[in-house]
């Protein structure tokens, strides 16, 4: 009697493979063997960048926001620290969206943050 294969499962599996890989060049996207390889290494780049995306634009946040910060006379630390001192809970990506869009709003968050510094003894 021939072993048990599973045969319908198996080449479900192996279509799906295959269907994950379509774009992919050459036999990359026609044979399975090739198809698996590319597909799981592509899912391992899409795991690690999901993260690295989320670093990325916090440091791009960090940079509008320091060449935000110097253009009216302060440095990025300088107005982070006095939004703490001030008790302004705006994270980063809210800040540089004002910073880029509406100035005005962005200016005066930076002159709170000016006062608070000059105000405010050193925190703990």
């Amino acid at each position: 009697m021939p072993r048990a294969t599973n045969a319908p499962a198996s080449r479900a599996r192996r279509k799906r493979r295959i269907k994950m890989a379509k774009g992919y060049r050459g036999n990359r996207s026609k044979l399975f063997r090739y198809a698996k390889e590319s597909v799981n290494h592509g899912l391992v780049y899409a795991f690690r960048d999901r993260k690295a995306k989320k670093r990325a634009y916090r440091a791009l946040w960090n940079i509008r926001l320091n060449a935000a910060c110097r253009g009216l006379g302060l440095t990025y630390s300088q107005f982070i620290n006095g939004l703490k001192r001030a008790q302004v809970a705006l994270d980063r990506k809210i800040l540089a969206d004002l910073a880029v869009r509406d100035n005005g709003a962005f200016a005066k968050l930076v002159q709170l943050a000016k006062d608070s510094l000059k105000g405010a003894p050193a925190a703990a």
